[in-house]
């Protein structure tokens, strides 16, 4: 439970900044450019921790303490964003940030799995995916208040660091981490196992999650599409930044109802075919906001497939991974995981936004739903052989 209430309080949070940081840009002066530019740099600098804190995580007996630490950094980093206006600062914040986020993921999923047995898996991680996007409903919702009371949005992003502190609070102290027996124990210092240790559906596996990435851009541009849609070509003015951020809300109480029963379906089935589902429907989102992003209507049925196939992707890649993976190879084998993610999420956010800032909808979303559906190919092809059908 103390993990759940970690990632709910965390995203709360970073979704309170995340949801004016397009409006707060804005108003600054700044476009998608550089709203893609923020993101694309703090995905790779995400992609470098996520490894990071898996290889520590592969090392070390106790990893709660670590876990709780990279969450004071994002805390730290995300509030920060409110001080600084210049391009390069709030580069450097989000990729603080991020950092912190992407160090803490492996060692939080180790905990997770090393919590349950095996048959749980896809239920413990939607529980946890749930708490995620409930925090990242919460977040939005507050924003939404402090805007519709005059708060600046700059005062908005500095009040993040109240929840924040709490989810570092949660995960330092509410967890009970088990005691690995000595056989099974991460020797300091011991090299990480080679490459072939792995099993080679895992492999396989990463091949499809890393193809998808390439188009799984930040759902930060979803407010900016909101925003744009609304007629609101500068900075916003009050109601349709409420609408806006109102809009983006909606797409993660979708991702937050989703989650769970998304878990408990693969538990029940096959996690593999359920994440393949919500990869399609990704594609299938990508491809309606190619054709209609700027048309209101379209876009919030968008956002609602959005927040379905997000919410299956993030809780199913996970579970599908702990299946694959024995347990002394868990916490590398998901920061490896999230390495994949955030390497993908950070070219489509970087292309996506050049793109938008051309004024070219059309080939962006269209190129990410080309790299979705290249994703959704390998799966099929690469794990459902004969003799691979499995997961």
């Amino acid at each position: 439970m103390g993990i759940v209430l970690a990632t709910f309080f965390s995203d709360s949070s970073h979704e309170m900044a995340t949801a004016v940081l397009p409006l707060y840009l804005a108003s600054v002066g700044l476009g998608p450019a550089a709203l893609g530019l923020i993101e694309g740099v703090a995905d790779f600098l995400v992609s470098l921790s996520k490894l990071g804190g898996g290889v520590l995580g592969h090392h070390v007996r106790r990893k709660q303490p670590w876990a709780a630490l990279g969450y004071l950094v994002t805390t730290l980093g995300t509030t920060g964003l409110g001080l600084v206006q210049s391009t390069g600062a709030l580069v450097a914040l989000r990729g603080l940030a991020w950092t912190g986020r992407g160090f803490r993921s492996p060692l939080r999923d180790y905990l997770l799995a090393d919590a349950v047995e095996p048959t749980h898996f896809g239920r413990a991680y939607g529980l946890e995916r749930a708490g995620d996007m409930l925090g990242a409903v919460a977040g939005p919702l507050m924003a939404t208040l402090l805007v519709g009371l005059g708060v600046e949005f700059q005062r908005v992003i500095l009040l993040a660091v109240v929840p924040g502190l709490l989810a570092t609070s949660a995960m330092a102290f509410l967890p009970r981490e088990r005691a690995l027996p000595p056989s099974s124990a991460p020797i300091p210092g011991a090299m990480a196992p080679a490459r072939a240790a792995f099993p080679r559906r895992f492999w396989l596996f990463l091949g499809g999650v890393t193809l998808f990435g390439l188009g799984d851009f930040s759902r930060t541009f979803l407010v900016w599409l909101a925003a744009r849609a609304l007629g609101e070509d500068g900075p916003p003015a009050g109601g349709t930044v409420s609408m806006a951020v109102l809009l983006y809300t909606v797409h993660n109480v979708v991702a937050a109802l989703a989650a769970y029963p998304a878990g408990h379906l693969g538990d029940r089935r096959s996690k593999l075919r359920v994440l393949v589902a919500g990869y399609g429907i990704g594609v299938v989102t990508n491809l309606l906001l190619a054709a209609t992003g700027t048309q209101v209507g379209w876009l919030v049925l968008a956002i609602v497939l959005s927040g379905v196939y997000i919410s299956v992707e993030e809780t199913l890649e996970k579970a599908v991974a702990a299946d694959l993976l024995p347990p002394e190879l868990r916490s590398l084998g998901f920061g490896i995981l999230a390495c994949a993610n955030a390497v993908g999420d950070m070219v489509s956010s970087v292309y996506v936004g050049l793109l938008l800032e051309q004024g070219a909808p059309f080939p962006a979303f269209a190129l990410a739903a080309t790299c979705g559906a290249l994703g959704v190919g390998w799966m099929i092809v690469a794990l459902w052989r004969p003799g691979t059908r499995r997961d």
